[in-house]
């Protein structure tokens, strides 16, 4: 039976001179930019495009694209494209991407890609990014990304990363991370990280990290540090910051205090006055 599907470009219908249909190899090829191709719930296609391209396809398809590219397809396709691409497929896919896409996807994904991504996933998929990325997905995730990123997953996952991150996870994570990163966790997690990171945590935390970190944590949490000898117990429920490079011991940090209207005017005085940011 003829594969049915249709090619436009601006509007109209592709000349069929310009793509290439093998029926046998299942195979779509075109070096034309700015193609609408639609093959409906067609399966096990290869596409080789230009960039610009809106592909709609069922599963187990493979696609090797330019940039720009917009995909909606089923499960277990694969992707090798350039950059500023946008993915709504089902579960079990493989993406190797330039930078600057967005994901949206089922889970057991596997991505390789470049800067200012953003994925939006289920549960069981791999990260290898670079900076700039923001991940919101479900458990048992493994990430390796530059810096700058932001998490917002479920358990289980794990994470090395570079500088200046967020994370806000679940329990059972682990982290290898480098320095000026935030986390807010459940229990049950590992981190190792370097300088100048913030810990909010459940109990039963493990950290190994360097100087000037500052924890919330739950029971049972214990703190190494690379420049002095020893472990530190984190105090439960409390806020403290280790002290400077090479000095033992920590400082409870006061939490900040929240004041009404009426209290800041007693606090200060009456001769203040509002002023709206222009």
């Amino acid at each position: 039976m003829t594969t049915q599907f249709s090619v436009t470009q601006n509007g109209k219908p592709l000349a069929k001179s310009k793509y290439k249909w093998d029926e046998k190899t299942r195979t779509f090829s075109s070096n034309e930019d700015n193609l609408v191709i639609d093959f409906g719930e067609e399966s096990e296609i290869t596409f080789n495009t230009g960039s610009g391209c809106t592909f709609k396809t069922g599963s187990d398809c493979t696609f090797n694209t330019g940039s720009e590219c917009t995909f909606t397809t089923g499960f277990f396709c694969t992707f090798n494209t350039g950059r500023g691409c946008t993915f709504t497929t089902d579960e079990c896919c493989t993406f190797m991407t330039g930078r600057n896409c967005t994901f949206t996807t089922g889970e057991n994904c596997t991505f390789t890609t470049g800067e200012n991504c953003t994925f939006e996933t289920g549960v069981d998929c791999t990260f290898n990014t670079g900076d700039n990325c923001t991940f919101n997905t479900g458990s048992y995730c493994t990430f390796k990304t530059g810096e700058n990123c932001t998490f917002e997953t479920e358990y289980s996952c794990t994470f090395t990363t570079a500088v200046d991150c967020t994370f806000n996870t679940d329990s059972d994570c682990t982290f290898t991370t480098g320095a000026d990163c935030t986390f807010k966790t459940g229990a049950d997690c590992t981190f190792i990280t370097s300088w100048n990171c913030t810990f909010k945590a459940g109990d039963d935390c493990t950290f190994k990290t360097n100087y000037g970190c500052t924890f919330t944590t739950g029971g049972n949490c214990f703190v190494t540090r690379y420049d002095v000898k020893g472990v530190t117990e984190i105090p439960q429920d409390k806020t403290i910051k280790l002290n400077s490079r090479g000095i033992e011991g920590y400082t409870e940090v006061e939490p900040a205090k929240e004041y009404t209207m009426e209290e800041l005017v007693n606090l200060v005085g009456h001769n203040f006055k509002i002023k709206k940011q222009d």
